[in-house]
């Protein structure tokens, strides 16, 4: 761009968002995977015979998370990747639930709830805005998905 004084500029860059090649990715699976991995973690001290009842239930719960990311991420439409997406950001709240429930019966601390419930709110942030891209992405592209 030629200024006033003969002197050529760059244009402005405009920032944007990294590539996402694979359901790896995106940043909402990635903060999920973290999430997944601390349950995990603090499911080992639970009591032994919670094994079956709200260990299983809180893992499995999520695994659902980043499960449905990476499901609706391989769907053929937008439509079913923002429903994928739902049915995960469903199962977060799912996992709040059951770390709700563990920190009343005593297997967690107030500290370590915090940080997970902190970490659970920040992928339905994630999810929210990756859900508001896909539809804007849809109806951009007049696709009746």
């Amino acid at each position: 761009m030629e200024t006033g004084k003969g002197k050529v500029e760059s244009a402005p860059s405009i920032s944007r968002a990294p590539l996402v090649r694979d359901f790896t990715d995106l940043e909402a699976w990635q903060v999920a995977r973290e999430l997944r991995r601390d349950v995990y973690a603090v499911c080992k001290v639970f009591p032994r015979e919670e094994t079956f009842g709200l260990t299983s239930q809180i893992k499995r719960a999520a695994v659902s998370v980043t499960a449905n990311i990476a499901e609706g991420f391989g769907r053929f439409s937008y439509q079913e990747n923002i429903q994928f997406c739902r049915q995960s950001r469903g199962s977060v709240y799912e996992v709040r639930d059951h770390l709700t429930t563990a920190l009343d019966a005593g297997f967690l601390s107030k500290e370590t709830f915090d940080g997970l419930e902190a970490k659970a709110i920040s992928v339905v942030k994630l999810l929210n805005g990756y859900i508001r891209a896909t539809t804007l992405r849809k109806n951009s592209k007049g696709v009746a998905h």
